[in-house]
């Protein structure tokens, strides 16, 4: 059901997700004298004025969609709340982990170059503000779920 909150919610935290591949973890690094931006999907070095993926990030990617795909399906579960809510908190522990996966992989491309904080980019929030998105969905499943029992009862 769309016009539930809820599902506006996880709409926006499928949408962050999904941003990621548009946004870079971390840009403008000198690695070995090379600029390289890193993205979800990959490293990219500037290659004759041109930007080209020099590695790839195939699971990370992969996971990536498949986090993202989550919350879409979460939107189509309205009639069962508890799964709804399940896929929420699920989805959480989910995006903590590939943040965490994301820390790691950008540590290990980056060979010992120091980051400083204007090379953080936008895609490292975004995986808090799908959290943050998930959490008011699992919110306002609870009211869902507490103003259906309060309705119950008058019954």
């Amino acid at each position: 059901m769309i016009q539930r909150i809820q599902s506006i919610f996880f709409l926006f935290a499928s949408l962050a997700l999904l941003a990621l591949f548009l946004f870079p973890l971390v840009h403008g690094i000198n690695v070995d004298g090379v600029a390289e931006n890193i993205k979800i999907d990959g490293v990219y070095q500037i290659i004759n004025g041109q930007p080209a993926r020099t590695v790839s990030f195939l699971m990370l990617t992969i996971i990536t969609v498949i986090l993202a795909i989550v919350p879409l399906v979460a939107i189509f579960m309205y009639s069962n709340r508890r799964l709804q809510l399940a896929l929420a908190y699920s989805s959480i522990l989910a995006i903590i982990g590939l943040s965490f996966w994301m820390s790691q992989t950008v540590q290990g491309v980056l060979h010992g170059a120091t980051l400083r904080t204007d090379n953080y980019g936008i895609g490292m929030l975004l995986s808090s503000i799908s959290i943050v998105f998930l959490l008011g969905a699992a919110r306002n499943i609870k009211k869902d779920e507490k103003l259906v029992k309060s309705a119950d009862r008058l019954r």
